[in-house]
């Protein structure tokens, strides 16, 4: 395919599955945190991913908590996505341990960003409207409170101004700089 359509063609295909993805990781965490339910996002989530989902429940189930048919699907549908664009890119056969591998590690990646920019929109949600009601703000701090709780422990509220997401930040990005390096290397180890 010449590069005039590959490009466009690899955009829609990496848009489409990296919102669906999104949307996959998004219902495992709410579940993981045990968001409400009943909140019309996490409706949504639900919805989308349902016909997806439901089959595969029936083969893999779940391990206490953990939905492992969702993270079967991420990592399924993250895979399926990179073998599509390196086909569009030219590519023949690849090995399906690249693909585990880099799967993985964009999923880890995905997870650190997912924390990351949840903490900053809470953070700027609360300057702004501070709504308990507000479905976006309830989850928001549903997803980023276990993360946060930490860091309120070791730093209280100065004068009232709370500076936990300021460290939990930088704390996510610290873990992200420390596990995603192994996690390429060990990508590239299951590649032979």
């Amino acid at each position: 395919m010449s590069d005039y359509l590959a490009n466009p063609a690899a955009f829609l295909i990496n848009t489409a599955f990296s919102l669906y993805i999104l949307a996959v990781m998004l219902r495992f965490l709410f579940q993981l945190v045990e968001a409400d339910f009943y909140n019309p996002i996490s409706q949504f989530l639900i919805r989308i991913t349902h016909p997806l989902l439901r089959p595969l429940r029936r083969i893999v189930p779940s391990l206490g908590r953990i939905d492992m048919a969702s993270i079967v699907l991420m990592l399924a549908l993250q895979m399926l996505a990179d073998y599509l664009l390196f086909l569009l890119r030219g590519g023949g056969q690849v090995a399906v341990g690249i693909l585990i591998g880099s799967a993985l590690v964009q999923l880890v990646n995905l997870t650190f960003n997912v924390f990351f920019y949840a903490i900053i929109l809470q953070a700027i949600l609360s300057w702004i409207n501070p709504d308990p009601y507000n479905p976006i703000y309830t989850l928001l701090t549903d997803l980023t409170e276990p993360v946060l709780r930490p860091f309120r422990r070791l730093l209280p509220t100065l004068g009232g101004l709370d500076l936990s997401p300021l460290l939990a930040l930088i704390a996510l990005q610290v873990l992200k700089m420390l596990i995603i390096p192994p996690l390429q290397k060990l990508a590239l180890l299951l590649a032979f």
